[in-house]
């Protein structure tokens, strides 16, 4: 079987981390419930038509053509113009982490060993100028994805598909992929390098959106895309600083299930301060009133001053994301190859300290297994070093003997200085401050955000002992697990490492290549939990919490939607009147 590509790392971390900036990044949820219990619908009434919806966000919405963004269950704006295969199932909770059909009439037809994977077209699919949607229109949008200059969107292709990773895109290559067939107009043919049963959720990527060949006007594409969704691009200034959306009037809703495009026009403002925005969404006055945020989350002081107004809290959205923030080790540094030594540190550590230090309850979830606490990922509760909420110092300074360390130890835990309240000080001094009564001392080292990550995914450079995170680019356990624990994904050379462990075992590998070989989500799920469960007993890190996400909507908005598979508002069922 083919070594996977070293590039199958990361959305979650570009996607995520603008949801994760104001307290959330592979990764946090896009432009992105554990509990299932979606986010509270602010306003009450029927959703209608009509009406502007205002966006304010933080990060420009850059990079606007399919081919370069990277996104997951076909991202949250970006959904709004570039319809895929499949797509996300547009509920509350659990029931949104479904693959749906989109551009598709199913969510794909696999061969036997899942090597082949077959999609037929919907009718009466257009693009914006009335034109028909072919499978050549999707053929050649994944082939431009291959493009360098067109760089940055979801990898997997390159290492999925036959001939992709040494495929360089329709502008040097006049042939195209010979592993994408298109036998007629509607049907089209995936052949792969190896088994994928999860490539129904990878056909969610905007690499699957349609681009006409005709209109590809290559890196400006962006700035004015053809929509197959139900708005269209009318305005792009300052590279996604200020993007104007009204509606696509050859987009029909009896071919899309997912969609509702309530309001006429939406518009969206970036390069907006995090308290700005929150400060306008609450007062909520003018246009602001019909606004929402894609990408800023509400922190611990502003939730403690909108606990104590009725109104504002009931326009306050819960959401949850697959992301995991955990302490890594590095068992190729001392101490941190004695297991014992890992041992002790998963027995001592805090997590209500560190619940409250990335933000409290409200924001953040203890997390004592790997895998985040949703179903779709394989969820299997198991705890193989109880420490309770606030650690067991006595348990850990037990096993702590045994390593051979009876006076104790001192270790450095490296952390990053960015205040995130993730990887950040106040993160570190919580699990400083536990271990101290475990008899561990714990010195501090914080680095510069760049040179943390670098440091924390370059071998050569990693530390022994650092806090890291991980996001799913999908709900389900394959991109959570295997990034991270699969031997034959280790990078050597480069900041692209995420194995931190750098574990290879043969019997891993395997069972993440049988465990792909499954087409039952539901039935790969319960193979992922055990895995994780295996995995865990190992040490070979410790989960602290997974993330919870808050947002504030305008006073007008009606009918918001959180899913498991995002864990933000989804602004194609948000209505403003």
């Amino acid at each position: 079987m083919r070594q996977p590509s070293v590039i199958s790392r990361r959305l979650a971390v570009a996607a995520v981390t603008l949801a994760m900036a104001a307290g959330a990044a592979a990764c946090g949820p896009e432009d992105n419930d554990a509990k299932g219990d979606g986010g509270a619908a602010p306003a009450s009434g029927k959703p209608q038509r009509g009406g502007t919806l205002s966006v304010l966000n933080n990060e420009p919405q850059t990079d606007f053509d399919p081919a370069r963004l990277y996104t997951s269950g076909g991202g949250n704006v970006p959904s709004l113009v570039f319809r895929t295969l499949t797509t996300r199932n547009r509920e509350n909770g659990a029931e949104g982490n479904k693959v749906v059909p989109d551009l598709a009439t199913d969510t794909g037809r696999p061969n036997a060993d899942a090597t082949e994977w077959t999609y037929t077209l919907k009718d009466g699919l257009k693009f914006e100028d009335g034109s028909p949607i072919t499978t050549a229109d999707i053929k050649y949008g994944i082939e431009r994805s291959f493009a360098a200059e067109l760089s940055g969107g979801a990898p997997y292709l390159r290492d999925w598909l036959v001939g992709g990773s040494t495929y360089e895109g329709p502008y040097k290559d006049k042939k195209g992929l010979a592993s994408i067939e298109t036998p007629d107009a509607k049907t089209i043919v995936f052949k792969l390098d190896k088994p994928e049963g999860d490539f129904p959720f990878l056909a969610t990527a905007t690499q699957f959106a349609p681009v006409p060949k005709a209109k590809d006007t290559g890196t400006k594409y962006e700035e004015k895309p053809v929509s197959s969704g139900p708005y269209k691009v009318v305005k792009n200034e300052g590279d996604g600083e200020h993007l104007v959306l009204e509606r696509n009037p050859n987009w029909s809703e009896a071919t899309d299930d997912e969609r509702h495009a309530y309001p006429d026009r939406i518009d969206v403002k970036a390069g907006l301060d995090a308290a700005v925005i929150n400060q306008r969404l609450s007062t909520s006055t003018g246009a602001d009133a019909a606004a929402i945020t894609t990408d800023t989350n509400l922190g611990p002081a502003e939730l403690a001053q909108i606990g104590s107004d009725k109104n504002l809290a009931s326009r306050v959205g819960t959401g949850h994301f697959g992301y995991t923030n955990y302490l890594a080790f590095n068992p190729k540094v001392k101490p941190f190859d004695n297991p014992k030594v890992r041992q002790a540190i998963s027995y001592a550590i805090n997590r209500t300290s560190v619940v409250n230090a990335a933000g409290g309850s409200a924001l953040a979830e203890p997390a004592t297994t790997f895998l985040p606490n949703q179903a779709a990922f394989g969820y299997t509760p198991y705890d193989p070093f109880p420490a309770g909420r606030t650690g067991d110092p006595v348990k850990a300074k037990e096993v702590l003997k045994e390593a051979g360390y009876p006076k104790g130890l001192t270790i450095t835990l490296t952390h990053s200085t960015e205040q995130n309240r993730e990887t950040s000080p106040e993160v570190a001094t919580a699990v400083q401050e536990a271990l101290k009564k475990a008899g561990i001392t714990v010195k501090l080292e914080g680095l510069e955000n760049n040179a943390f990550g670098e440091a924390r995914k370059t071998v050569s450079k990693e530390p022994g002992f650092f806090l890291s995170r991980w996001g799913a680019d999908w709900p389900s356990g394959g991109p959570f697990l295997a990034p991270i624990f699969d031997g034959r994904q280790i990078v050597k050379d480069g900041a692209g490492n995420f194995n931190h462990a750098q574990l290879n075992d043969p019997a891993v590998n395997k069972e993440i290549d049988e465990i792909n070989k499954l087409t039952d989500p539901v039935a790969a799920a319960k193979r992922w939990g055990a895995l994780d469960k295996k995995i865990g007993e190992l040490a070979l890190d410790v989960p602290l919490f997974h993330p919870v996400y808050k947002r504030l909507v305008g006073k007008d908005v009606k009918n918001v939607v959180i899913s498991d598979w995002t864990g933000v508002l989804d602004i194609s069922q948000v209505s403003v009147k």
